[in-house]
């Protein structure tokens, strides 16, 4: 039995059409009965594939680039019936029905789509497509110039409703060039640069409103929250300037008291994240008679482990925190406050052993030793294993430096 050939597959539809278009005008099948083509197909009978291309792309249903054509603005014109005046005042109307049920978002698109009507317009006359004579003379671009306002005015209130601010003031400022004495584009502007904290110039605002209307309920009342706002930025300014005082009283006085005590800090590129914890001065950090508390890791190497003690103050000894540290839980046999030894790494890149029962300001102040990133560093190990790795921090610290 033979195998099946295998199937050639034929061309898409789209080019089956046009090889249909291309065939000769005299083509019939044998019998004589081929039904002739419509006048638009036949058409396009002659035309090659590239010019049948191009005469698709410019209906809408079938086109993959935009350029200008009639056919397309023929579409665009359909969809608005009537001069630019009805057509905006439409979507003027639909904006506000909107705006009345909340709708903000729907309204300021209705707006922008009366706006642009109205804005082409302007354009074809600047060109001078159109004269003001055209269609309604001078009292239709009276009308056409008021809807404007109205719309930019009405959008103003649906950025302010939106929280778009910025795009309320822009709005407010159009209309206020069409129309200097629009008391509500002063409103809104006003309300718009209060929520962006821009007070002088709601302030401004403001004033220039009521100057048009003094017994404005609306303006008057804003005039109020400015007052009101200014107060609290005023007073929040003040807070920050006492706060920023404060800091700094507090940063020469701690520098003051680690140099009077001789005690050496250092700070690397890249500090590790410590939250709140700092070298500080207690109880008072700006009282220079008070003592100084150091954030403290206690790093057990030789278990990759480690404790950290946010203020281990000056005159406490580390024998204090061991006693309530040690045993750690996970070896209650190594590590116990009488079978441990400490130590701490010096400016030089040894080691110095530090004694249990000496206070943390001998130790930073008599052992050259610093303070890396505001945080004093411990090594605790096993009395059994310290000799072993003393040595082999040695070797490793030797090998650096011959590097």
């Amino acid at each position: 039995m033979a195998a099946p050939s295998e199937e050639i597959p034929g061309p898409d539809l789209l080019t089956q059409a046009i090889n249909s278009f291309s065939l000769p005008s005299d083509s019939a099948t044998q019998d004589g009965t081929t039904p002739s083509l419509p006048p638009a197909m036949a058409a396009l009978r002659n035309k090659s594939a590239n010019e049948i291309l191009s005469d698709l792309n410019k209906t809408p249903l079938f086109m993959t680039s935009l350029e200008e054509n009639d056919d397309l603005e023929a579409l665009k014109a359909l969809a608005y019936e009537g001069t630019p005046l009805e057509v905006s005042t439409g979507f003027k109307e639909r904006g506000n029905e909107s705006f009345k049920e909340r709708g903000f978002k729907d309204a300021k698109e209705f707006y922008t789509k009366a706006i642009n009507v109205l804005l082409l317009e302007v354009r074809k006359r600047q060109k001078g497509e159109k004269k003001k004579e055209e269609e309604g003379g001078e009292e239709e671009v009276k009308r056409e110039i008021a809807v404007l306002e109205a719309c930019l005015v009405n959008r103003a209130a649906c950025h302010l409703e939106l929280k778009n601010y910025r795009s309320c003031t822009l709005d407010c400022g159009s209309a206020l060039r069409i129309n200097s004495g629009n008391v509500k584009a002063f409103y809104r502007s006003t309300r718009a640069l209060l929520s962006l904290d821009r007070i002088s110039e709601a302030d401004d605002a403001c004033a220039r409103g009521l100057a048009l209307d003094p017994e404005n309920k609306s303006l008057r009342a804003v005039a109020q929250d400015i007052i009101k706002r200014n107060a609290q930025v005023a007073a929040k300014k003040k807070a920050e300037l006492k706060r920023e005082q404060k800091r700094r009283v507090e940063e020469v006085t701690l520098k003051a008291a680690l140099k009077a005590r001789g005690i050496k800090t250092r700070q690397t590129a890249q500090p590790p994240e410590m939250e709140d914890a700092r070298i500080r001065l207690v109880p008072d950090p700006a009282d220079p008679t008070s003592t100084l508390a150091f954030p403290t890791v206690l790093l057990y190497p030789l278990a990759l482990e480690s404790d950290f003690i946010k203020e281990f103050n000056e005159k406490e000894t580390l024998g204090h925190h061991l006693d309530y540290i040690l045993p750690v839980p996970w070896d209650k046999v190594l590590y116990t406050p009488k079978r441990v030894e400490c130590y701490m790494e010096t400016i030089a890149g040894g080691l110095v052993k530090v004694g249990k029962n000496v206070t943390l300001l001998k130790i930073l102040t008599t052992a050259n030793v610093e303070v890396v990133d505001e945080v004093a560093r411990i090594f605790v190990l096993p009395k059994s294993k310290a000799e072993g790795w003393v040595q082999e921090f040695k070797r490793k610290k030797a090998a650096e430096k011959a590097a």
